[in-house]
């Protein structure tokens, strides 16, 4: 990494393509899509995130194949904890899994893919499993990490406003017939005051929300296109406030002279929940 390279060496492209994961990042910390997107900045993975992603990974591709139609024995034969969190999803929710009724025809696909175009951003998401009939649309997300305590961390994240708005914009299906809905198949693992089974989290969509998500994204993009704007000009994109207390669990910390050293200190308490920064697993 070059620490003092300037802006000739990371031209933005005209290729504006983002997701949710950016979309979060983005609202999180300006700066830090900056360096993360822009100039392709990042920090070494550790070994205990690098096992989880590949587990997360086995686990949605699983699923996939489920849904395919192909054996799974061999996957859960390799991992008991694979096997128990899958028996504890099928268990938690049955209905999502019994075969299709003759008067019902539904149409299922495992990571399905639907691409939009908005204000001149190209937006790809990917649906772990979306079942759909001629009145409704379900949206099905695993989540191979247990479920966030509070439900606002859900509702304000960029996957949930944006995989629903999609789905709308892009299908005759009006807000009110969509739903999203997040299955947290490692909740079985843990103990405490958590439900035996696998945990979920709906979110029920409608016309007010995908107006409110539309005004929001636009608001989003165009403060987008004055920030890539200004670093044309060899001007930062803005500084997240100190007070958020999203900095000093930051691996550009250092870079943005936030550390120890800057006199200003987060408490451990007062940290947000690293879900905005996890993007869908591709397969």
């Amino acid at each position: 990494m070059n620490a003092h390279a300037t802006r000739e060496n990371f031209p933005v492209t005209s290729q504006n393509r983002l997701s949710q994961g950016q979309l979060n990042m983005l609202q999180t910390c300006p700066r830090k899509f900056q360096y993360t997107y822009l100039e392709h900045l990042s920090s070494p993975v550790t070994p205990d995130q690098r096992e989880k992603m590949l587990w997360g990974s086995r686990f949605h591709l699983l699923m996939q194949q489920r849904e395919l139609g192909l054996p799974v024995e061999v996957l859960l034969q390799a991992d008991e904890q694979m096997r128990r969190c899958y028996t504890g999803l099928l268990e938690a929710a049955p209905d999502l899994f019994k075969p299709e009724s003759p008067g019902n025809r539904q149409f299922r696909a495992a990571e399905h893919r639907r691409i939009m175009n908005f204000q001149g951003y190209l937006f790809t998401v990917i649906y772990d499993l979306i079942i759909a009939d001629a009145t409704r649309a379900q949206i099905l997300d695993w989540k191979t990490y247990p479920l966030p305590k509070k439900d606002r961390t859900l509702e304000e994240n960029w996957q949930t406003r944006l995989y629903p708005f999609v789905l709308a914009e892009t299908s005759d299906y009006a807000p009110e017939d969509i739903t999203m809905t997040y299955w947290f198949v490692q909740s079985a693992e843990t103990g405490d005051d958590r439900l035996s089974k696998c945990e979920s989290w709906t979110f029920h969509y409608n016309s007010i929300k995908h107006q409110e998500t539309a005004q929001y994204l636009t608001h989003l993009l165009n403060q987008l296109n004055s920030w890539t704007e200004d670093y044309e000009s060899r001007k930062p994109f803005p500084q997240v406030a100190l007070t958020e207390g999203v900095c000093d669990s930051c691996p550009f910390l250092t870079r943005c002279q936030r550390g120890p050293d800057s006199g200003f200190r987060v408490n451990e308490g007062d940290r947000i929940t690293a879900f905005s920064d996890i993007e869908e697993v591709e397969l």
